[in-house]
């Protein structure tokens, strides 16, 4: 339950102070208009049981005006775990919490079910079920996502219950979300890391329309199972780190990892072993080669592990003491964690397809048992039949794009919350994905998409923009470095309108669009000139559950400072 509070002398403080004028809120700033927003609420949990912690909320934004005036700063500071002591009114009066009640109870503070109602109800005392669906797919949500599962099932099951089997007045309404009450706010207050998600996955769709037109490009027949899909398929999926999705084209039928599969068990391999381990097998540099030839380098290590000799030296390194049934299970319950438990399957025709036409690998294989590249008492053979098995895994363009996405937030599923992997082993991934992830396209796709990403021949693309969000692009018909072409396509105009390449100047590229929030989690933000009339207009809009109190002026810095006490208390 969330109560504010100010503080006695506070509260003597700005009535003292409103009695004197504010000249400074008249004066024009010199600084140019910015985006104007104010602090909410930690994107940290999304289970409102969690909510036990106090916060304290200081918002104050300087505004540079006449040198005759004082400037307005606004900070936006959070405290956890920090004990808050009762202010004298609370230690007279006796408890604070039973008086905030008493003030709820009577409809003074509103509770976050309450507000949400209301946003969602516009007035209306009652509200159908599929409206309140249909806005929280806006947001980037989806009615099947983990961490809304006890909301979701909690409305079945009172719709049932209800007259009309359609409608939800509001204490229905706030049974339903709150035992997700957080995170729904944070979704519409437009708190995630894309604010306006519906506007950025116009564009996407906008980007997947003009690479669909590209016609180039030959479906991969040297494993036969490749060769039976259609060249028309085209599908594009995101999922960002704080659970939004969208998906456009064919994102449902499924295809093999192949090489897309590399990085992710080079991450399960650093993850259970270390880097220093791994390394003193696999090399880190990027070959200049073609990515099976056969080729070590100058200490007789494969390149990288981006490389068929470099996977299948890592292959060998995963569960080493046990069978490669063993093995499998653990990479694919792995596979199926960093996916949220979405699709994860296995193509037993491309796997043997695979081994059938293998004999590169074969040769690959030979040559490293001759250089000793593997553990001492590997079976060659068997990592072998183990590489083909994880090249043949299974997902659609939408599982893939959670598994993205888990590199994306730092080895954290964003669906489920689990971490998966470590930060290291995911810090790795993603600068091996980087300068080597691209078969001999690699450096130009570094120049001019700079984002993490690993292809394969069945013709996806597994991107990373990290700390935002993973991206899954998959179409068949590739380019003559082994790159889908609609894929490539794809990369390359995102990054031309989205300043999501790694050297981007996220302040400075003016040409560019930026669709993520002003100042990142850092919830720190520097307000517009605007007078006090406008400023409280601003803070009512964006922060009703926040209580208006006057500026108050401060001695030691002679700044006007706006303070909002917020304590977040246990039920």
């Amino acid at each position: 339950m969330l109560h504010f509070r100010v503080s006695t002398i506070l509260k003597e403080s700005f009535e003292a102070t409103l009695k004197r004028p504010f000249p400074i809120f008249n004066q024009r700033s010199w600084l140019p208009n910015r985006r104007r927003r104010c602090c909410c609420f930690s994107t940290v949990s999304c289970d409102a049981r969690l909510v036990s912690s106090r916060l304290n909320v200081l918002h104050a934004a300087p505004l540079r005006t006449a040198p005759c005036a004082a400037p307005v700063r606004l900070y936006c500071v959070k405290t956890e775990g920090a004990p808050v002591e009762p202010d004298e009114h609370t230690k007279k009066d006796g408890s604070e919490s039973e008086d905030n009640e008493k003030r709820r109870n009577a409809g003074i503070l509103p509770s976050l079910e309450d507000l949400l109602f209301y946003t969602v109800a516009e007035g209306q005392e009652k509200i159908p079920a599929h409206k309140f669906l249909t806005a929280l797919k806006g947001t980037g949500l989806r009615t099947g996502d983990p961490r809304l599962k006890e909301c979701m099932d909690t409305l079945k099951e009172t719709l049932k219950k209800t007259s009309d089997g359609v409608t939800l007045d509001r204490h229905l309404f706030k049974k339903c979300v709150q035992s997700n009450i957080v995170l729904l706010t944070q979704a519409f207050r437009k708190k995630f890391v894309i604010p306006d998600f519906q506007s950025f996955t116009s564009h996407i769709d906008e980007l997947y329309e003009n690479a669909k037109n590209l016609s180039g490009g030959q479906v991969a027949d040297y494993i036969p199972q490749l060769a039976k899909f259609s060249p028309d398929l085209w599908a594009v999926s995101l999922c960002t780190v704080d659970g939004q999705r969208h998906t456009v084209g064919d994102t449902k039928v499924p295809f093999c990892l192949q090489s897309c599969v590399k990085p992710l068990k080079y991450a399960v391999a650093v993850n259970d072993h270390g880097t220093q381990y791994v390394h003193s097998f696999i090399g880190k540099e990027p070959s200049g080669l073609r990515f099976n030839k056969l080729f070590l380098n100058e200490d007789d290590k494969p390149h990288n592990p981006m490389v068929n000799a470099g996977a299948i030296v890592c292959t060998s390194l995963l569960k080493q003491s046990v069978s490669n049934a063993e093995k499998f299970d653990y990479v694919m319950n792995f596979l199926k964690k960093m996916a949220g438990n979405e699709y994860v399957g296995f193509s037993n025709a491309t796997f043997q397809s695979e081994r059938e036409s293998g004999d590169r690998n074969f040769a690959i294989g030979y040559y490293l048992k001759e250089k000793k590249c593997f553990p001492e008492g590997t079976d060659m053979t068997s990592v072998l039949d183990l590489y083909f098995q994880l090249c043949s895994i299974e997902v659609t363009c939408e599982s893939a794009s959670v598994m993205a996405a888990t590199l994306a937030n730092g080895g954290i599923c964003p669906i489920t919350g689990e971490r998966v992997l470590t930060p290291e082993a995911v810090r790795n991934t993603l600068s091996l994905m980087h300068s080597c992830g691209m078969y001999d396209f690699s450096g130009q796709f570094a120049f001019h998409v700079g984002l993490p990403a690993k292809s394969g021949v069945a013709g996806g693309i597994l991107l990373v923009v990290p700390n935002v969000m993973g991206i899954v692009c998959w179409s068949p018909p590739l380019d003559k470095l082994g790159n889908s072409v609609r894929g490539i396509q794809f990369c390359t105009d995102l990054v031309e309108l989205f300043n999501f390449h790694n050297y981007d100047n996220l302040r400075h590229f003016a040409k560019k669009h930026d669709p993520r929030r002003e100042g990142g989690d850092q919830r720190q933000h520097t307000f517009g000139p605007m007078d006090y009339e406008s400023l409280q207009q601003e803070l009512a809009l964006k922060a009703p559950l926040w209580k208006k109190v006057s500026p108050t002026e401060s001695n030691q810095d002679s700044s006007t400072t706006v303070v909002y006490r917020m304590d977040k208390v246990a039920e």
